[in-house]
């Protein structure tokens, strides 16, 4: 290659490499083609890398069919491209053609490749893969061990992970960190912890993955104690802040919160990572601490949608929903634009305050301005609205207008107005619903025998009794509050 052909091609690179160039991808392209250089593995490798960065893949597959001759990078930079961003398939099936342009494959195809069998839903592929790499010999490659642990592991295939993790000589923290995780996954959370005991190094990622997975099966104790006990060893970062913050909220930890809260100021975690704030905002938000959550969401030099849906959440859980409401309409004169979760926290704000003509207007505004179906959540906070408000045949009307089936939960909360209300027409309607949907709950078909005998008709009684023993439906139990 001439000295201008080269000048030529770091130009390329640069391009395809600068912040400010790589989004310009047909540019970049049309221009590589003026200097006939669009046959170039070594340009068409770069450019395909780039594209799977993007996650514009369509894009690099057009590219790569009008290659007449691919190489192994071309074929690499091929199968990572679709090993970050899917279709998984497509890895393989390009793994596949490079037999037929007799490309051997090397430990760059493999880690990849492995990587992609992982997110596909048929483990078997994946092992087929792994007979590959061992006839090849690159089963002692350390990214190539990663994924076939990854592979493993994902599908909780655990014995098969730890015969590889066993037949392994030197095992560095990630290889750790996938066995834990494959084993928490799978429910064996003791095992992971034992592993985690077993590590001569940890990373940061470690810690805060075992604390992960403590809480996750609902240990919350020991979660927080084995963060204090990583505070001796290493300085938690904003993952770790992120993922004890609601395990201080949920055990009524406020002093160990405080503390975060501290640290999270004087390392500017709480300033630079919106996500930081955020979960400051929840964790006060959850122990009632209302004027600090406050302060902190005022103080938040960046919000996003997640801040503002936080906060909003936790005014609704606080009974504040008329500042909850509030909040929203400064939201929207920010200019920020509300999601189905927004909408969730305000119309419990609206629920909770009584606002029911705000209530109305703002499920009304989410599908005409927004465009968001409403889901369930959002039909239960109406029902709720209404219901507390009185309007039970409104809410009723509303159940039977859904573009979705109702659950027990929206029957459950009509059937309680309804006998609030005295309503015990649309009670009874809604404790046949809840039959429906619950057959074997008996305390549905207690309340529906209990209706009919407020009203004196013991016809009824009795044939609920006879539909309970014709469904092998046993009441349930009474016990003593002071058992």
């Amino acid at each position: 290659m001439s000295r201008a052909s080269l000048a030529v091609e770091r130009k390329i690179l640069h391009l395809l490499h600068g912040r400010k160039t790589r989004n310009n991808l047909r540019e970049i392209h049309a221009h590589f083609i003026r200097q006939c250089l669009h046959q170039s593995n070594q340009i068409l490798s770069h450019f395909v890398s780039v594209c799977g960065h993007l996650n514009k893949m369509d894009y690099a597959s057009l590219v790569f069919l009008q290659t007449h001759s691919p190489n192994i990078l071309l074929f690499n930079s091929m199968v990572k491209g679709y090993s970050l961003n899917g279709p998984f398939e497509e890895a393989v099936t390009l793994f596949s053609s490079m037999k037929t342009h007799w490309i051997f494959p090397d430990e760059y195809t493999f880690s990849p490749l492995l990587k992609a069998c992982s997110g596909l839903c048929d483990v078997r592929i994946g092992q087929c893969i792994h007979g590959e790499v061992i006839r090849s010999g690159f089963e002692l490659f350390g990214s190539v061990r990663v994924g076939i642990l990854e592979l493993y592991g994902t599908n909780g295939r655990m014995e098969e992970a730890k015969k590889v993790f066993d037949g392994m000589s030197k095992r560095d923290v990630i290889i750790w960190n996938l066995m834990i995780r494959g084993f928490c996954k799978r429910g064996d959370v003791d095992l992971g912890l034992s592993l985690f005991r077993q590590m001569s190094e940890r990373s940061v990622v470690s810690w805060n993955s075992m604390i992960s997975y403590l809480a996750q099966s609902g240990r919350h104790s020991e979660a927080l104690a084995l963060f204090q006990e990583m505070k001796l060893e290493f300085e938690p970062d904003e993952a770790t802040v992120v993922i004890v913050l609601p395990i201080c909220a949920h055990l009524g930890a406020v002093d160990i919160g405080q503390w975060i809260h501290s640290y999270a100021e004087s390392s500017k975690l709480y300033r630079k990572v919106v996500s930081v704030g955020n979960a400051l905002v929840d964790f006060y938000s959850k122990c009632g601490n209302l004027e600090t959550a406050l302060q902190v969401f005022k103080d938040m030099p960046c919000k996003n949608i997640v801040s503002w849906n936080t906060m909003i959440s936790g005014l609704a859980f606080n009974g504040r929903g008329e500042l909850g409401v509030e909040l929203f309409e400064q939201m929207m004169n920010d200019g920020e634009r509300p999601n189905d979760a927004t909408f969730i926290g305000v119309l419990t704000c609206c629920a909770h305050a009584g606002l029911l003509e705000k209530g109305q207007e703002l499920f009304a505004l989410m599908s005409t301005n927004y465009h968001i179906d409403p889901k369930l959540e959002h039909y239960g906070c109406m029902v709720d609205l209404l219901s507390r408000s009185g309007c039970v045949k409104m809410a009723y009307d509303l159940i039977r207008s859904m573009h979705i089936l109702p659950n027990a939960t929206l029957w459950g909360s009509l059937l309680s107005a309804c006998r609030t209300y005295g309503e015990l027409e649309l009670a009874e309607l809604a404790v046949k619903e809840l039959i429906n949907l619950e057959p074997w709950n008996s305390g549905n078909y207690v309340l529906l025998s209990n209706i009919y005998a407020e009203e004196g008709r013991w016809d009824e009684v009795e044939k609920i009794r006879l539909l309970m023993r014709e469904k092998s439906v046993k009441k349930a139990m009474g016990q003593s509050v002071t058992r």
